[in-house]
């Protein structure tokens, strides 16, 4: 059973095969619930196990659908989705199954070990979050919000592609060029009637390129109007889905989707996430106010929000000699990826082996995890950005660690997905910093679900963990990615193989926190916005007046009338986030506390690091995160970490 599953889907078969596997299912339900004495072992076991691989079938769509996004993949995706939700909702539902957990979970108490203790805890929750004891027409009813939500999650995010993809500015002079790095005017340049032409689009790379360094202000202006106008229509399915969640959290018994939200996650009450949020904006806000004097001082002019990250970029050169350009030549995407890779040998003792396999694209590749030269988990990466394939980065779990009924091994496998600059048979891909922090972000992730050394799929990996926990991981590591001694083991230059000059990494060091307060307000104001927004129902124009009410606080630049950033917010209309993007700042906490433990006994040289790979890393879902970080520092969290390793006084 350890075999790697293929990341290959039939589209021709896709929505027959579903039909059928979802059909084998149900009857292997009726089959299981006949069993007069049911234990984990004989019920709870192949439902589980169940789902592992009906997810197994479904994930290599899912992720075609992100990355080689065509009108055939959005057809069946969007044909599948109906049939998956229903599925999904019935078995959530399931009074009988519901009974059958409870009543192993009572008998069983003594002889289930941690990891089926969990599995039982967190799936009765998950039936009563589903309404499993409710009325049949309350979970008739409940089965058709969410249908319809998941129909409205894909809609949101395809008319955010479809924006992305449709738009493109075109610069004919030369002069509206000057002062863009060279790797960045080779992507956009192009020739037509003989005429050399530049093209920028709404993709990260593209988009970024011109804001940072294009010294056109009406440029600027114009590909910042597009940005934030993306997907107008999604206005209407933002009001749908909001209505939708309300209605649903009323239904199963609570006053508003925030309180629904939090039932599974670390966090205990709506205040405690209100408060948090407000104590770090009243922390942050006077060191922002500075920051935007300097910023001020160099624009000589009151500041746009298209022009914010223009004269950050000046200020940053001024203030630090940094030029970002200076840096990318050192970071290139290959090397970066083989340091990170040696780092993470240095600090957890893992390797990584390229496999050659044909996947998705030209461009994607895949590595087998080795642990104590033991064969552990394979990891595939699509990292660079192209048309059809949605912005961003993300990890995917594919494969999760577990043991099946007859003990047999089941490995895990992951994918991270990036939006990096694209490269060629004449120009490298060559990174910003920001990319690289990005790539650790999502290998943080990735290495929590690879390295599970938890049996149970339902608590293995990434799988059983809280929301509000889930980017500890993530966030730990992507903080090595300005040290010094991890920066000097991928960080040389392309051409020459030069290791970036300590002078230029103590420059890098120095500007880590440059901004960081206004930078803590703008993450603030989204998990306010978020957070709040799901505390009652808004709809229409009550949505954007609540965001400008948070703005007055946490927006010292105000955004111009036009700006309809929640249009675009896909993190909480289509991907999971919704009453749940402060998760980010609460598990900064346990990430910042963690980092500053393993970095004050050395990178290379921490007993703390070890422990965090056995008990946080290896240990999933398995147990609460809030006893795995106990277990792991012998005491809570401490809040003032998150400030201090955002450089906030």
């Amino acid at each position: 059973m350890s075999k790697f599953l293929e990341f290959k889907v039939d589209l021709k078969s896709f929505i027959k095969e579903l039909n059928e596997r979802v059909e084998n299912n149900n009857k292997k339900v009726e089959e299981l619930l006949k069993i007069k004495q049911k234990n984990f072992a004989n019920f709870v076991k192949p439902l589980e196990l169940m789902d592992e691989f009906l997810g197994q079938f479904f994930t290599p769509l899912s992720h075609l659908n992100s990355v080689k996004n065509t009108k055939q993949t959005q057809k069946i995706y969007a044909a599948s989705l109906p049939i998956i939700t229903e599925y999904s909702t019935k078995l959530s539902q399931n009074i009988e199954i519901y009974k059958a957990y409870k009543d192993i979970q009572k008998k069983e108490q003594k002889s289930l070990n941690q990891e089926q203790k969990r599995v039982l805890k967190l799936n009765i929750l998950g039936f009563e979050l589903s309404g499993a004891h409710l009325d049949d027409a309350t979970k008739a009813r409940l089965q058709e919000i969410n249908i319809k939500k998941s129909e409205l999650s894909n809609n949101f995010s395809q008319n955010l592609l479809d924006a992305t993809n449709e738009y493109e500015y075109i610069v004919c002079d030369a002069k509206d060029v000057k002062g863009l790095p060279q790797s960045d005017l080779q992507s956009a340049k192009f020739k037509e009637n003989g005429i050399t032409k530049y093209r920028f689009t709404l993709q990260m790379p593209s988009y970024i390129a011109y804001m940072t360094y294009g010294g056109n202000e009406k440029i600027r202006e114009e590909l910042y109007r597009a940005y934030v106008t993306r997907a107008p229509q999604n206005a209407q399915i933002i009001d749908e889905l909001l209505s939708l969640k309300y209605e649903m959290s009323k239904l199963l018994g609570f006053q508003n989707y925030a309180e629904y939200s939090l039932a599974s996650k670390m966090a205990k009450d709506n205040k405690s996430v209100i408060v948090f949020l407000e104590k770090l904006i009243k922390n942050s806000i006077a060191q922002a106010k500075k920051e935007l004097q300097e910023l001020q001082e160099i624009s000589k002019k009151p500041l746009q929000s298209f022009d914010s990250a223009y004269y950050s970029e000046l200020l940053k050169k001024a203030k630090y000699e940094l030029d970002e350009e200076e840096y990318r030549p050192y970071f290139e995407q290959k090397s970066v990826l083989e340091g990170m890779f040696e780092f993470l040998n240095k600090l957890f003792g893992i390797s990584f082996k390229k496999i050659e396999e044909e996947l998705w694209h030209k461009k994607a590749i895949s590595y087998d995890l080795h642990v104590d030269n033991r064969l552990k988990a394979r990891l595939y990466l699509d990292l660079e950005t192209r048309k059809g394939k949605q912005g961003g980065a993300w990890m995917n779990n594919f494969q999760t660690h577990c043991q099946d009924e007859d003990a047999n091994e089941q490995l895990a496998s992951a994918v991270i997905v990036c939006n990096f600059p694209p490269s060629s048979s004449k120009n490298p891909s060559l990174l910003r910093h920001d990319d690289v922090v990005t790539l650790f972000h999502e290998m943080g992730h990735a290495l929590h679900h690879m390295l599970s050394n938890v049996d149970e799929n339902g608590v293995s990996g990434v799988n059983g963990v809280e929301w509000d926990a889930v980017e500890f991981p993530s966030q730990f590591l992507e903080n090595f990615a300005y040290e010094p001694s991890v920066l000097k083991l991928f960080a040389c230059h392309y051409k020459t193989k030069k290791i970036l000059p300590e002078e230029m990494i103590e420059r890098l060091v120095k500007s880590k926190n440059f901004l960081s307060a206004l930078g803590m307000l703008r993450q603030l104001e989204f998990s306010l916005f978020d957070f709040k927004l799901h505390t009652k129902l808004y709809q229409g124009n009550e949505i954007q007046n609540l965001l400008d009410s948070i703005r007055e606080e946490t927006a010292l630049i105000k955004p111009p009338l036009y700006n309809k950033f929640q249009n675009g917010f896909s993190h909480i209309f289509s991907g999971g986030y919704a009453a749940g993007y402060y998760s980010y700042k609460w598990a900064e906490v346990l990430s910042a506390d963690a980092f500053f433990s393993v970095t004050q006994e050395g990178v290379f040289n921490s007993d703390i690091a070890k422990k965090y790979l056995h008990i946080i890393l290896e240990g999933g879902g398995a147990k609460s995160m809030d006893i795995l970080f106990g277990e792991l520092m012998g005491r809570e969290p401490n809040p003032d970490n998150l400030l201090r390793l955002n450089g906030i006084i």
